[in-house]
């Protein structure tokens, strides 16, 4: 399962050196340590040796270079007196039409990358591309209704008011491995466009793929707005946090990092936070779903980029009157996916984590000592970059697998007999994303709707769970989230709302009325963006 010796032409890749970052509106070349970027899928080189495949190297950036950028940062906000954050909202829509369409021209390069650094497959690849490029276009679209809607004065108890949306600050933006492109710019691109300054550090895994967009970055923005580092969390983030000069975290990842990286921050009572976390999203079958599509739908659900997602199905509640019936249609669903490369298209394909399979082993045997079974043919087979999907029953409290969030294709089935079982595990768990509830008498999901969408936020009938449309609210209570992500949503969670305010004399009405007719504010203003 593990090798791939005959590589199609078009994604064969010569070893990608990345040797240069962005701060300061200047793409510097680095000349310390670097750090050698390999995929987990195996290739022959040269010397004829099999292996991981070395797909480059990047920077391994040092305390001394992130302290530069963030003090680059610091100054292009200049504490809300800086070019960007006081520059018109259109002129700053323009710097980032700009940058969209230089970022589509390295489409292809960015998806061969993608299958290589991530294993994701072709097609999934493509649409996490274009789908952060519509993501976009729907941002600027979504910032100029918000803008349209602030271009008035209200008044009430004689007071006028133009009410707009405000910067924060300084940002430091880190992205999951898993989505380095999409879920990293649901951070990055509203957190720059609504005139915050940014520091931004891409994940381990998914690395390379910032490195053709590096110029577009640097030619679409003033300097100092958006500065790229590389190399490790602790030697980057961590100095950054302690300096007390951020004023946004905005982060996707696990909630252990959130909260180290919290505690570094000498003044977290003004610290922002965007966080996108973990979950241990369950999907709970009633007796009456329809098996047919509660499977096609779990199996989605469960595997789709092998379960490495935060939105995938974590763990699985199936009433006891159809378990059996269940876990043997859906375990020959399980044995049915297809294996191969990402450039094949297949469904599975192999882990981007070195430690993924040994991980998966370990919840397998822990499982197996506390009465699980693996109940489809396959489950389980190792190599040294994959596993295949185990699927695990009958599932208990005494189990790391019921608990942890594997994030990888291992999946928990656990019978029920009363409603109250998956709905007391969700109350007591520490995550609460999404859910998924298959079912067809309102009777019985009428009051489950009610009481589950107070466990979680977002409940998905007879469908996997999900991020989009990313025109949805994207959030979770508990370790899940804090602030919320969609076009709109993540616009307000990197602003604030800020007003000016004048009584309804007539010596202020004239001087509004001078202001308007004027450019001499860009923050007063009727314009109305088209």
């Amino acid at each position: 399962m593990q090798k791939e010796n005959k590589l199609p032409e078009s994604i064969q890749l010569n070893p990608y050196t990345c040797d240069m970052y962005l701060v300061n509106g200047q793409l510097k070349k680095w000349k310390g340590a670097t750090t050698e970027v390999y995929s987990s899928i195996y290739s022959t080189n040269s010397a004829g040796k099999t292996g991981p495949t070395l797909l480059g190297t990047i920077p391994d950036m040092e305390t001394e270079t992130a302290l530069e950028a963030l003090e680059a940062a610091k100054n292009a906000f200049h504490r809300g007196q800086g070019l960007w954050p006081t520059m018109k909202v259109g002129e700053r829509l323009k710097c980032m039409e700009a940058f969209v369409e230089k970022m589509k021209a390295h489409r292809e390069e960015i998806v061969t990358l993608l299958m290589w650094e991530i294993c994701k497959n072709k097609s999934d690849s493509y649409k996490e591309f274009d789908r952060t490029i519509d993501y976009i276009y729907d941002t600027i679209e979504a910032y100029k209704n918000l803008d349209r809607k602030g271009a008035k004065f209200e008044k009430e108890g004689g007071v006028y008011a133009h009410i707009r949306r405000g910067p924060l600050g300084v940002v430091l933006c880190l992205g999951p491995y898993n989505y380095p492109l999409n879920e990293t710019f649901c951070l990055l691109i509203p957190a720059i466009i609504m005139g915050n300054t940014a520091i931004f550090k891409p994940a381990k895994h998914g690395v390379l793929l910032i490195a053709p967009l590096l110029q577009a970055f640097q030619e679409s923005f003033p300097p100092g707005v958006v500065n790229i580092l590389f190399g490790r969390g602790r030697k980057i983030a961590t100095p950054i946090m302690q300096s007390g000069v951020i004023d946004v975290l905005a982060l996707i990842g696990h909630s252990s990092s959130a909260v180290s990286l919290q505690d570094e921050h000498p003044n977290k009572n003004r610290l922002r936070l965007v966080l996108g976390l973990e979950a241990k999203n369950p999907g709970i079958i009633l007796p009456d779903a329809d098996l047919d599509l509660t499977i096609s739908e779990c199996i989605s659900g469960t595997l789709s980029y092998n379960g490495q997602r935060c939105t995938a199905l974590k763990i699985l509640y199936v009433h006891e009157s159809i378990v059996d019936e269940f876990n043997r249609r859906f375990s020959d669903a399980v044995d049915a996916l297809k294996f191969g490369m990402p450039w094949e298209d297949t469904f599975l394909t192999p882990l981007p984590e070195p430690s993924k399979p040994g991980y998966i082993k370990e919840l397998i045997e822990d499982a197996k000592a506390h009465g699980a079974k693996i109940l489809n043919g396959r489950g389980g087979e190792m190599s040294e970059n994959y596993c295949f999907p185990a699927v695990m029953y009958p599932v208990n409290e005494a189990m790391r697998l019921y608990h942890e969030e594997q994030f990888g294709p291992i999946i928990p089935i656990i019978s029920y007999r009363e409603i109250d079982e998956p709905l007391d595990a969700m109350a007591s768990s520490n995550y609460g994303q999404q859910v998924s509830l298959f079912g067809r008498d309102i009777k019985k999901i009428a009051p489950l709707i009610d009481t589950l969408a107070n466990l979680v936020c977002r409940v998905n009938l007879n469908s996997a769970c999900q991020r989009g449309p990313d025109v949805y609210p994207f959030t979770g209570r508990k370790n899940s989230a804090v602030s919320t992500l969609s076009v709109y949503d993540a616009l307000r969670s990197f602003s604030i709302r800020t007003f000016v305010a004048s009584k309804d004399t007539p010596y202020n009405k004239e001087i509004l009325e001078r202001l308007l007719n004027s450019d001499d504010s860009n923050f007063v203003s009727t314009e109305y963006l088209l």
